[in-house]
């Protein structure tokens, strides 16, 4: 079969969106080049990425996706298009928003985009690494997270997700019942109770993302303690967590603090993260609005965390 690459470049603020548009129009696969990837890696873990500069902007991100090449490819990419453009309308930078477009065999893609991906450790405790590499612990406490990101989700090495499961090694504790809204590739999830949690529930709207997340916990040996379901953010959730994330749009946090706040016990944690630098205030006043304590800001390059807690 032959495929199509789309290529969108744009900003690292409309990298998510952008990401979920592709998906959301049936794309296969989803590949983000950002040079601050390249910097990050070689700075804070070494060579650990053999990674081709002149595969990269020299400013923004590119975003790739691809799609089947078939008779409708003509008015999926005018519809994805179409689609970038209006996140303006939401405040969003999308930079350049120059589309391209580009022929490729099957073949070739099924194994090109694996370069992009290579064991990362994100935090004192968790290394993650694809299915594909092998890999030996350096500590004998180091705790191991295989992902496949079955091309339509990430590895785990974006700033959003590193300051997630950074939070979370430091505010779960054993034996904690979590709840990981817009939960993706179930990172977070099997995150959680790698370190200790004693169940994990998944919450996405895509059912891609409900099956991504089974096949990764059972990649991981936790799929008796991650529960993964559709759901729309908190509704309909009537029991008490000790612990919430969310690695989403800002855009999208705020509109469930007060579901946060009545579904987390009082004592218990909010992290939130997929936050863009210019849109953490407003993030923070509507947590404050709904009743949470900030406890801990963090910040990734653009990239923010907000860590907040229900009061006792």
């Amino acid at each position: 079969m032959k495929w199509s690459e789309v290529c969108i470049h744009t900003t690292t603020e409309a990298v998510e969106p952008v990401s979920n548009i592709l998906h959301e129009s049936g794309a296969s696969g989803v590949v983000i080049e950002d040079p601050a990837d390249m910097k990050r890696k070689k700075t804070k873990l070494g060579e650990i990425y053999e990674l081709n500069p002149d595969d990269y902007p020299a400013e923004g991100v590119y975003v790739k996706a691809y799609l089947p090449m078939n008779s409708f490819l003509g008015e999926t990419v005018d519809g994805i298009k179409q689609t970038v453009s209006n996140l303006t309308e939401f405040g969003i930078d999308i930079g350049h928003n120059h589309v391209t477009i580009s022929e490729i065999h099957e073949e070739d893609w099924a194994t090109a985009w694996k370069k992009y991906y290579k064991p990362v450790k994100i935090s004192e405790k968790i290394t993650i690494i694809p299915t594909w590499e092998d890999y030996t612990p350096v500590s004998s406490d180091e705790i191991i997270i295989e992902m496949d990101p079955g091309m339509a989700f990430g590895t785990g090495t974006h700033p959003t997700t590193v300051l997630s499961i950074q939070a979370l090694e430091q505010y779960l504790e054993k034996g904690d019942k979590v709840i990981d809204v817009g939960a993706g590739s179930g990172i977070l999830s099997v995150a959680s109770v790698l370190l200790g949690a004693e169940h994990a529930y998944a919450y996405d709207l895509d059912d891609v993302a409900v099956s991504s997340t089974r096949n990764n916990a059972a990649l991981n040996g936790v799929e008796d303690k991650v529960t993964s379901k559709l759901n729309d953010l908190l509704e309909g959730v009537d029991w008490e967590a000790d612990l919430i994330v969310s690695n989403i749009l800002a855009e999208i946090i705020v509109k469930f603090t007060d579901d946060a706040y009545r579904v987390v016990k009082p004592g218990g944690y909010f992290i939130t993260c997929g936050i863009i630098s210019g849109r953490k205030e407003m993030v923070r006043e509507q947590l404050v609005q709904s009743g949470f304590e900030i406890v801990e800001t963090n910040m990734m390059e653009d990239w923010v965390s907000i860590i907040a807690k229900k009061p006792e």
